[in-house]
């Protein structure tokens, strides 16, 4: 078997529906009776977003990220925001976990990521999260995100790397493994899949560390801070065995 027949294999075996029939449907579903008693008329709209929306996505670590848009006329703060839909949430039966910018919950055995959002103004999609860590604010343009990461056509080498990523334990954001695969493979074509693949590897063993990401929808916001310095050489290390091992089973699997 190539390498190619060997991680397309596992892309196959890693597919998400994205259709009609899709779990995350039926999620948002059940949940939006919840948003409209917390948040009534504030409420703009909720859509998936993150991997499932960009086409990133893989089934054996799919978390279903719903986006909460509320209205820029909302008067509670964001950090009121989010521990109200905190509160609501366990009135109901969840028990939410806080993460940075998002609550977690699980909905029908799925693990649900709940961003809760303040539109900046009614003429575009930007809109203001809490950042938990650090207790402040930043932009950010969802719409913006899905729409970079598609364009750069790098779907099928982002979810081998999440795969990768999951196996390996590592604490890699999703958004910013996106945008490094997608910044590694920027001035690359014409290559097999497992070529691709093997380049990102080895952006992230000898570029990795020293690379600013910046989101963008936001030229403030790094993305790399959100990530420690022990926990990139972690990333660095298990890049540079994934190099040097002399099977793809032994990478990825």
């Amino acid at each position: 078997m190539t390498a190619d027949e060997y991680l397309n294999m596992l892309l196959v075996r890693e597919a998400v529906n994205t259709g009609t029939t899709s779990p995350v449907l039926a999620v948002q579903a059940t949940l939006m009776p919840i948003f409209w008693e917390w948040a009534g008329s504030q409420l703009l709209a909720v859509h998936p977003s993150g991997s499932f929306m960009k086409g990133t996505a893989i089934l054996s670590g799919t978390d279903i990220d719903l986006f909460i848009s509320l209205s820029e006329t909302t008067k509670e703060s964001l950090k009121e925001i989010h521990a109200l839909l905190f509160t609501k949430l366990t009135q109901v039966g969840y028990a939410p976990m806080r993460q940075n910018v998002s609550l977690n919950i699980k909905v029908q055995g799925f693990s649900v990521d709940l961003v809760p959002a303040k539109r900046q103004n009614p003429l575009l999609n930007d809109h203001s999260l809490y950042r938990r860590n650090g207790g402040e604010w930043t932009k950010t343009n969802v719409v913006t995100h899905i729409n970079y990461v598609r364009a750069a056509n790098c779907q099928q080498e982002i979810r081998i790397l999440k795969l990768w990523r999951n196996q390996k334990k590592l604490d890699f954001p999703s958004f910013y493994l996106e945008l490094t695969v997608i910044k590694a493979l920027s001035l690359q074509t014409g290559y097999t899949l497992g070529r691709r693949v093997q380049i990102v590897f080895e952006y992230l063993r000898d570029t990795f560390a020293t690379v600013r990401v910046v989101d963008p929808a936001n030229s403030n916001n790094f993305i790399s801070d959100d990530v420690t310095d022990g926990e990139k050489l972690k990333i660095i290390a298990a890049a540079k065995a994934a190099r040097n091992a002399a099977n793809w089973n032994e990478i990825v699997k």
